[in-house]
């Protein structure tokens, strides 16, 4: 074994599951989640992910080191499309479709109204598959916003990964506006009681 202290293990999804808002990424990274066994946790985007989130409230920390670091998550819950590291750090389609029910369980106990946000366009097409909607019925674009089920929005942003970010794909004030919207979109959500 290479790393024999990774976590080299599914990565569970991290937050409360009543939280008015589910993020989805795409799967553990290497030296990310696949060693901590928490979702976006050591690698550069969960350096942008935790920033952000907690400029918004959502997380009790700015930054998200190990399991035992004691962040926690306000209003959300973080997931990925694919649950182990993929094969060069890249998934392909039949390992996202064998995750795909562990998404829609996840989407299923979602209580009602919801805000599900997609980080970047295989996590968008993951949570469309796991709706059981056709992948035509929302392309995939940057801070697009879509009612694909009643009492559920579909927010979808590119990915906060490096590549993306370091070629300003990605930018800083980007991320925060679609953090934002997600924000204004969770306190909807809790204002209606639930």
């Amino acid at each position: 074994m290479t790393h024999p202290d990774y976590h080299c293990a599914p990565v569970p999804p991290f937050g409360d599951a009543s939280a008015p808002v589910l993020i989805v990424g795409l799967a553990p990274g290497l030296h990310g989640a696949n060693a901590t066994g928490r979702p976006f946790t050591g690698d550069h985007a969960g350096i942008i992910l935790y920033e952000t989130l907690h400029r918004h409230g959502f997380a009790s920390h700015s930054e998200s080191l190990h399991v035992d670091d004691g962040m926690q998550l306000i209003d959300c819950r973080l997931t990925n499309a694919v649950k182990c590291l993929p094969p060069q750090n890249k998934p392909v389609g039949a390992e996202i479709n064998t995750c795909n029910r562990f998404l829609a369980q996840e989407l299923a106990q979602l209580a009602r109204p919801a805000v599900v946000l997609a980080l970047g366009g295989v996590a968008h097409r993951a949570v469309l598959k796991a709706l059981g909607l056709k992948l035509s019925a929302f392309r995939f674009h940057h801070h697009a916003v879509a009612q694909p089920r009643d009492g559920l929005t579909l927010i979808s942003s590119y990915h906060c990964s490096r590549y993306n970010t370091q070629t300003k794909r990605l930018t800083g004030p980007m991320f925060d506006a679609v953090i934002g919207e997600v924000r204004e979109h969770a306190d909807r959500c809790k204002a209606t009681g639930r």
